[in-house]
């Protein structure tokens, strides 16, 4: 409605404007029209997506010579349809054939880097870009007379494509500066990246579609991924990943060692392949690092995963990893039963000062291990609305037990973590602009103190996690 509204309401005038100023007729008016479209409905689609596309108009200008034959042979097939389905079927095929231009369009349109720039969500989002619009508009009518300031625009907008992380900065706050952790808001499942600095991360879980996973990497500027691990074969953690590689160098994949389930196993080498990427399983007690200061350490599975008949969720690789001067345990979705064994095997496991909750913050949790944990920060990557009941109440009070202060997705958004002095600091993306949360004070067992801090993980066998 918007968009029609802003075809029959402003459209016309733009491309009147246009044509006098000596663009030709067809031009001006596909201009005019992909114009208006964008800039009315972007506000709106601003306070859901929370950013805004750079390639709208653009792509519009391309997919436009497709609309018509769509909307003709369209109403074509619905009309001939109650006279005569097998000609209906060959127009509708007909239309499928300009449809799939458009989809090609958008998709191609959507993967170009700095495609869309992060803004701020909500209404509030919404009224600043429509401020900026109209700024933006009342230059463009002086540019004519003013070409330094059309060489400065130009170089604007060179920026703001090309160097996408410090618009978005500057403009939302997020990421922000000295980012050790980020958990993608992804929806139901998991995504997790660790910066190793210079726009190289290892990333951990891929989340369930392509898109979330790839726009939040480019929020973050990683063009380079060395290692990228894949705790357990469940899409919610393995479906994006053709979104993790796209336009991005990709060094290796680690897996779980169970291949559970086997669909998805099949996908992710199937998907790897096709990128050159190898596939390789996790070796308990295999340590790596990288630049920056980040390293660690394989917790889980045990060798013996496979033949001990461990599911998907209990063969989760679990990681120990040290960033700078933070600890930091990710669980992937490991239950109850394996918790327990973990522990066990790992007498030495010491109180670590981030954990990403396993599970999604199910009920599904060994609370010794949160014991011996005892973390600062507590991260529940979770989908907004999800029908699971995550995270469960008994695990929020569970942590609020031991000390930690819970930063979930489905409720604040992409979720950071940074170093300060008094320890990790949380950093939340609730869709209108980053904010900070202090981690709550450690709360000690009776009894006890903290255990130390494991030591600094060695660089490992395998190759796949050196840079």
């Amino acid at each position: 409605m918007l968009a029609t509204g802003a075809l029959l309401t402003v459209a016309p005038g733009w491309s009147a404007a246009l044509r006098r100023r000596g663009v030709p007729v067809r031009l001006a008016e596909g201009l005019a029209v992909a114009a208006a479209a964008h800039v009315v409905c972007a506000p709106v689609v601003t306070v859901f997506a929370s950013s805004v596309s750079l390639v709208a108009v653009p792509c519009n200008l391309l997919a436009e010579p497709a609309v018509a034959p769509v909307v003709v042979l369209g109403w074509l097939a619905l009309a001939v349809a109650p006279v005569s389905m097998p000609v209906a079927t060959a127009l509708a095929w007909a239309a499928s054939w300009p449809t799939r231009w458009i989809a090609a369009v958008a998709r191609g349109g959507a993967g170009l880097p700095g495609a869309e720039l992060g803004w701020p969500g909500g209404w509030r989002g919404a009224a600043l870009l429509l401020a900026v619009a109209l700024g933006v508009l009342a230059l463009v009518r002086r540019l004519p007379r003013r070409p330094w300031l059309s060489a400065l625009c130009v170089l604007l907008v060179l920026v703001a494509v090309l160097r996408p992380p410090p618009v978005t900065r500057l403009l939302t706050g997020w990421p922000p500066p000295g980012w050790r952790l980020v958990v993608c808001d992804v929806g139901q499942g998991d995504a997790l990246v660790l910066s190793a600095g210079d726009g190289q991360a290892v990333v951990v879980d891929a989340g369930p579609e392509p898109e979330p996973v790839d726009r939040c990497l480019r929020e973050l500027g990683v063009r380079r991924v060395p290692l990228l691990v894949l705790t357990h074969f469940h899409a919610d953690h393995v479906a994006g990943l053709p979104g993790v590689l796209d336009g991005r160098e990709v060094g290796a994949i680690q897996t779980s060692t169970v291949r559970d389930a086997p669909e998805q196993a099949e996908f992710v080498e199937r998907v790897a392949a096709g990128a050159g990427v190898p596939v390789l399983p996790v070796v308990p007690g295999e340590r790596g690092s990288l630049g920056d200061g980040l390293s660690w350490e394989v917790l889980w599975p045990p060798p013996d995963a496979a033949a001990d008949g461990l599911g998907a969720n209990d063969a989760s690789v679990v990681l120990l990893v040290r960033a700078g001067e933070l600890t930091l345990f990710l669980a992937g979705d490991l239950e109850p039963l394996a918790q327990e064994r973990l522990l066990a095997e790992r007498p030495g496991l010491a109180a670590v000062d981030v954990v990403k909750v396993a599970h999604h913050g199910s009920a599904a949790q060994h609370r010794p291990l949160l014991d011996r944990l005892r973390p600062r920060l507590a991260l529940v990557s979770a989908g907004a609305d999800n029908t699971y009941g995550h995270p469960a109440p008994a695990t929020l009070a569970a942590l609020d037990a031991v000390g930690a202060a819970v930063l979930r997705t489905d409720t604040q958004g992409a979720l950071a973590v940074t170093s300060a002095p008094e320890g990790p600091r949380g950093h939340v993306r609730d869709g209108r602009r980053a904010g900070r949360v202090r981690p709550a004070r450690r709360r000690p067992p009776s009894g006890a103190g903290r255990p130390a801090r494991p030591p600094p993980a060695r660089r490992g066998r395998s190759g796949a996690g050196s840079g």
